[in-house]
């Protein structure tokens, strides 16, 4: 019976980095960097000892940065263009090579990245790596193509502002100029650089990356990239054939049969070419990064290429518009979407203390024909720290949620590197505001560095209160990657306790999920500072289902290896006596 899914989205650069330094702005000199090389077999099982089934790679591939590589053919990034120091992981400059930084020998870094996906299959794990498809960085330059491979643009008709095969939107006639700079930000931290001299040559001025058209784009537009051209017209049109509703019933071969021998556009085949390499590289799956600005007619084709020769290859989306998740999975034949909108952003704000439990199983009931394919996580590189001041300040908070979050459904659960020992993000690391883990920036990650103990990855600097939070985690995960029932049915049982139980209340959840050879009932206390008594009732429709006699069965804790509780049925219905403690948790098998 296949289990759940569990991915550990790991920041590349800054995992195996054991420099304290945290200067702002800092150079790989001063700060530091990690290596493909640190993840070692023993980092990476631990990882796996974690429960984790998935490793997500992030900003492996060769993104603008601001170091000097011109020993190696690589041409230097201008700093009027690139955010932060070490760069946005979202701006590719190589879409068939990694990230110099990540490599002990620039010169091999292609070897020492095969390397690490081969270490990490030893280990048990799979790969995902990001492909940025809406957009590029501004100074794309492809140094290692496959043969037959043509850069992005070198085909372009740059005087028209659009055909169905340029890669790129143009303003003709035009200069590109870079933004004003804002809120006393200046490139490097206002160091000097040749290169830094607010000017960067693009002629004509391109589309930026989330669609402006002006030739000085907003400091906040995503003004490092350029955006992608799949056959969209300026004026939202389509220049390619539209796919029939009836393909969302369709599975990744038809797809692939009705887009054969049809005229795409150039820039689909191009990242067709980039998917299909990096899986005969090695690599098992993809996160695709803000999907939603893609047309879903492009993903069919994409993701059945994909299917076609990796069935089992693990497709994840950034989608943030609860409109469109069906089109994307179905008609874009994505494995996987964020849950962000709907399940994090309802679990986020009963943490913050302003939300109720009560919006949880509606969420559910509402997510009922898609659930298997809504990933749901408390952390990833865009969200904030859960133990930072500005989402609530204590790792120990997400406890409950963290439950909720990996059973509820039979979808992956992921979490973030540091994430599972408190780390909160307080590092000024240069671009950005702190509360984040910079994805821009040369920097060491404290907490995560306790975790790894100058390489030893053993835990060996962490707090006790560090080292339980990590246990939690473990003993959590672990858990979901092996149990049946998480893959079989849920039913809620909150508003039934609440409209019946006497100090049941909207900080409490408790939900169940079974199947055949499985029953787990789950209850969580989001409350900080108070303990809940109460007789949890399991209602008789549900021991119904279960075949469950009036008698007394003992149950077994699954998230803390305990035993003791009963569950006591009665005229058809359960009965357990509970005392849940401030952010407590409880995972309770039945014992036949």
């Amino acid at each position: 019976m296949k289990k759940k899914t569990v991915v550990y989205q790991v920041f590349t650069r800054l995992f195996g980095n054991t420099n304290s330094t945290n200067k702002p702005w800092g150079t790989i000199e001063e700060n530091g960097v990690g290596k493909f090389s640190d993840f070692t077999d023993k980092a990476l099982a631990e990882i796996k000892d974690l429960g984790v089934t998935h490793i997500w790679y992030t900003g492996v591939l060769h993104h603008a940065v601001i170091n000097d590589y011109t020993a190696y053919g690589i041409s230097n990034d201008d700093p009027d263009v690139v955010k932060g120091r070490a760069g946005s992981p979202y701006a590719v400059k190589d879409y068939y090579n990694v990230n110099p930084d990540l490599a002990v020998d620039a010169s091999k870094r292609l070897d020492e990245f095969k390397e690490l996906v081969k270490r990490t299959h030893k280990a048990g794990m799979k790969v995902i790596i990001d492909i940025v498809p809406n957009h590029i960085a501004r100074n794309y330059e492809g140094l290692t193509n496959p043969e037959g491979v043509v850069d992005f643009g070198a085909n372009d008709n740059t005087d028209v502002e659009y055909d169905v095969n340029n890669n790129f939107y143009y303003i003709p006639g035009t200069e590109f100029s870079v933004p004003q700079w804002q809120d006393g930000y200046l490139p490097l931290g206002g160091e000097e650089n040749e290169l830094s001299d607010s000017k960067f040559k693009e002629t004509p001025a391109k589309w930026t990356g989330n669609g402006s058209r002006l030739t000085q784009p907003h400091f906040n537009d995503w003004y490092e990239t350029v955006k992608i051209n799949y056959g969209v017209r300026p004026d939202g049109s389509k220049d390619f054939e539209e796919l029939p509703q009836e393909f969302a019933q369709k599975g990744h071969q038809a797809h692939f049969e009705f887009w054969n021998n049809k005229s795409i556009p150039d820039s689909w085949n191009k990242f067709k070419d980039i998917a299909l390499y990096w899986l005969d590289f090695g690599v098992d799956g993809f996160r695709f990064d803000m999907a939603e600005m893609v047309p879903v007619e492009f993903w069919s084709f994409l993701n059945s290429n994909i299917k076609m020769k990796n069935p089992d290859a693990f497709l994840l989306a950034e989608v943030y518009n609860p409109n469109l998740y069906r089109d994307y999975i179905h008609k874009g034949k994505m494995d996987y979407l964020y849950d962000k909108v709907e399940l994090y952003d309802s679990i986020k704000h009963i943490m913050k203390g302003y939300g109720w439990t009560d919006h949880i199983p509606v969420v559910q009931k509402g997510m009922a024909d898609i659930e298997h394919h809504m990933l749901h996580f408390l952390e990833n590189h865009d969200e904030q720290r859960i133990a930072s001041p500005d989402f609530v300040g204590k790792a120990e908070l997400a406890k409950p949620a963290m439950v909720v979050s990996a059973t509820l459904s039979t979808s992956p659960t992921m979490i973030y590197f540091g994430q599972e020992v408190g780390e909160p993000g307080a590092e000024d690391a240069g671009f950005g505001k702190p509360s984040r883990t910079s994805i821009f920036d040369y920097i060491g990650v404290p907490h995560h560095q306790r975790w790894m103990n100058n390489k030893q990855f053993d835990g060996g600097q962490l707090s006790n209160d560090e080292k339980k939070l990590r246990d939690f985690y473990k003993s959590l995960l672990n858990f979901t990657i092996l149990s049946d029932a998480l893959m079989g049915e849920y039913q809620d049982i909150h508003f039934f306790n609440k409209d019946r139980t006497d100090g049941y209340d909207h900080r409490v959840l408790s939900f169940v999920r079974w199947c055949k050879n499985e029953k787990l009932i789950i209850v969580s206390n989001f409350d900080a500072d108070k303990s809940y008594d109460f007789q949890l009732k399991i209602p008789e429709d549900i021991i119904a289902k279960w075949e469950l006699k009036n008698r007394e069965y003992s149950l077994i804790e699954e998230l803390y290896y305990g035993d003791g509780k009963k569950l006591h049925i009665e005229n058809g219905i359960g009965v357990i006596n509970m005392e849940l403690k401030p952010l407590e948790s409880f995972i309770f098998r039945i014992e036949e």
